[in-house]
């Protein structure tokens, strides 16, 4: 995988190589201003897939969290078992 930076400048000069790179790859072009890292680019499916890699990163995080606070543990048929309970409930 090979970091793609360039000129902010090519965001407006070069938009449709930047857009085909970026859904092609799905990997981010950085864009620099003045020699500095300014913006990131990206497609939409490479941000969702990121965003829901974050949110399960969170969500274990906080399921870390919690097993470190409390002693209550749940077997694996008390999990399914709550779930289909909460799916019958639902319709």
């Amino acid at each position: 995988m090979t970091t793609m930076i360039r000129p902010v400048s090519d965001l407006r000069n070069n938009f449709a190589d930047i857009s085909r790179v970026v859904h092609e790859t799905s990997q981010p072009v950085f864009l620099t201003k003045n020699g500095f890292g300014d913006m990131v680019v990206m497609s939409m499916d490479a941000y969702e897939n990121l965003q829901f890699s974050s949110d399960v990163y969170a969500k274990l995080l906080e399921a870390e969290h919690e097993a470190e606070v409390t002693h209550t543990r749940y077997s694996s048929k008390d999990v399914l078992q709550h779930a289909r309970k909460a799916l019958d409930e639902l319709g």
